[in-house]
């Protein structure tokens, strides 16, 4: 058995079985890909794929639980690496970051242009995508840290940390009828036209729940993953914007007025994820504690080496009381 083999299998199996993906992933042709797999195969003794044809079609009871195994292998490859790249330059590496167009746009380039100055020599890799995705990304290992609002509960391989709570607020033209109450209701809101994030992205599911509790259903008429875009129709006259609060600049979007609703929706938490025994180098606990203050390295170790999920998710609830609000 060679790790080369063990790498082959993974991928495979994260690219859907399909080995020319796979191959091209690893940087090598596909009929290697396939020797190594029946080569392996063999001297287990056991088949990992079952075939059809010439195409791997599902992967067997036995190939289930070797992916398992290789997958925590393959973490602890990586975790070596880590270690040794830790005390040969601490201050040199990669960190690969997954979130949502909110994330990246709104409350990462403060924290990112910060981690730049300390960590010239860290080279930074971000990818944005939807929570689903991106939680994902992070549970597969193509990403270090995962950040979202939504989805990455749905990961039960992820250490979840909470971050820190937001809220919404409504954007309207300054002549619109919104823009002159002093405190609006879901009623108000429910009267026009909606324009606010797709199902899914920066707590759209907490909005909804909010209306369908006061038996509401407002037309919503368009829906974007980007504030920005959102923005851009309510300029348009399209209908009202539903935003997070932190989408929101009072130089730049000074044609539009920002009409608080905190009374309206409960708070959502933005989380940050990364994958269950991932070893992670001084740098990583040093971007954690920039972008969530309160997530200091002790913290985090306490509550990565709870096995167990559900007392893990304890002591996050705890933590959460504490989360701060961005404004």
């Amino acid at each position: 058995m060679k790790l080369r083999q063990l790498r082959y299998i993974h991928e495979v199996a994260k690219r859907g079985l399909n080995v020319s993906n796979a191959a091209d992933a690893l940087f090598t042709s596909q009929p290697g890909v396939s020797k190594q797999i029946r080569l392996l195969e063999e001297e287990l003794g056991v088949d990992i794929f079952v075939r059809t044809g010439k195409h791997l079609s599902e992967i067997t009871p036995a190939g289930a639980k070797i992916l398992e195994y290789a997958q925590r292998l393959l973490t602890e490859v990586n975790n070596i690496e880590r270690v040794a790249e830790e005390f040969h330059d601490a201050d040199r590496g990669e960190l690969s970051i997954a979130t949502t167009h909110t994330q990246a746009r709104y409350a990462l380039p403060q924290v990112i242009q910060a981690f730049r100055k300390q960590y010239p020599h860290v080279r930074l890799h971000l990818h944005q995508g939807s929570p689903p995705q991106i939680a994902k990304m992070a549970a597969e290992g193509q990403a270090d840290f995962a950040i979202a609002t939504e989805a990455l509960h749905h990961f039960d391989s992820l250490v979840m940390l909470p971050c820190y709570r937001w809220n919404r607020c409504v954007l309207v033209k300054p002549d619109h009828p919104l823009a002159s109450i002093k405190r609006i209701e879901l009623r108000d809101i429910a009267q026009y036209p909606v324009i606010t994030y797709t199902f899914g992205f920066t707590g759209r599911s907490q909005l909804d729940q909010a209306f369908a509790a006061h038996g509401l259903r407002p037309e919503v008429v368009l829906t974007a993953v980007d504030a920005d875009v959102i923005k851009t129709y309510v300029r348009l006259g399209m209908g009202i914007g539903i935003v997070a609060s932190m989408a929101y600049n009072p130089e730049l979007d000074r044609d539009l007025v920002r009409v608080p609703v905190d009374h309206l929706f409960a708070s959502s938490i933005t989380h940050i994820g990364y994958r269950r025994g991932l070893f992670l180098r001084g740098y990583m606990y040093e971007f954690l504690q920039l972008f969530a203050p309160h997530l200091n390295e002790d913290l985090i170790k306490q509550i990565d080496q709870i096995s167990d999920p559900e007392l893990r998710a304890q002591q996050v609830k705890k933590q959460i009381a504490s989360v701060p609000t961005l404004e």
